[in-house]
């Protein structure tokens, strides 16, 4: 499991601030939600975690050392908003394609690495292993990114609003499997998005963050009992925590949630 942590980072692109001074620790084993305005900075504090930016002033660890050096050694896991699957790749080499580019001769981590066709069994989609891309469902290509992400075998998990563009029952599905995926594998797991269900659903912990430049002007400890089924949404507790996030959306950035 993995630790981060965010000691006063800053990111800006041109004169434009996207991240505010930073200061954020998200323990091993947690699942944390980002949620905010549209443009706010939550991609860029992922990207940043990520290792795929760099911050302009501060620092971001991942286990106690610098989120890029994590990256390289293939400790963080990420499920983009776009599955992103090479077109000429099979369902099962889509899977499999990280693990691929960290085989033995690479250089590159490749111990403890997940069984890709074990995870797509998991996942419900072994049947279709041999399907193109194109002959996939979106929530279905999805599914297959996310296996992507976890074949690896990484203690940090990121995802950047994967379910998005799926429809409300594909999501709700998918949000059901995330959940029941992270929490079997005890996996560190930080999440964009902009659904507060959705949030409150899957998660330990929500940030909520200020328009740009973005600060977290809320964080909310969601004290519901694991594991949760969909049927969750209608306890009172859940729509308790959720009028919670929503309050603090309205009150931090004057955004109606």
């Amino acid at each position: 499991m993995s630790t981060v942590e965010a000691r006063r980072a800053t990111r800006s692109f041109g004169s434009h601030e996207a991240l505010a001074p930073l200061d954020l620790v998200i323990p091993s084993g947690q699942f944390v939600s980002v949620i905010g305005p549209s443009g706010c900075g939550k991609s860029t504090l992922l990207r940043l975690i990520a290792g795929l930016l760099v911050p302009d002033d501060g620092e971001i660890l991942v286990d106690g050392r610098p989120a890029e050096s994590a990256r390289r050694l293939k400790r963080i896991g990420m499920v983009p908003q776009s599955p992103g699957l090479l077109p000429w790749r099979t369902v099962a080499e889509n899977a499999r394609l990280l693990a691929d580019l960290n085989r033995p001769g690479t250089g590159r981590r490749t111990d403890g690495a997940a069984d890709s066709e074990s995870l797509l069994d998991e996942v419900g989609l072994a049947d279709v292993a041999d399907l193109m891309p194109h002959e996939l469902s979106g929530g279905m290509q999805q599914r297959v990114a996310l296996v992507r992400a976890l074949a690896i075998d990484a203690p940090l998990l990121l995802m950047d609003e994967p379910f998005a563009a799926l429809d409300e029952i594909t999501r709700a599905g998918m949000r059901d499997l995330v959940g029941r995926l992270v929490e079997r594998r005890s996996i560190t797991t930080v999440l964009v998005t902009h659904s507060i269900a959705e949030a409150v659903a899957l998660s330990d912990r929500v940030l909520v963050t200020s328009a740009r430049p973005a600060r977290i002007v809320a964080d909310i400890d969601i004290d519901l009992p694991r594991p949760r089924p969909l049927e969750i949404e209608d306890d009172g507790q859940f729509v308790g925590l959720c009028a919670a996030v929503r309050r603090a959306l309205r009150r931090g950035t004057g955004v109606p949630a």
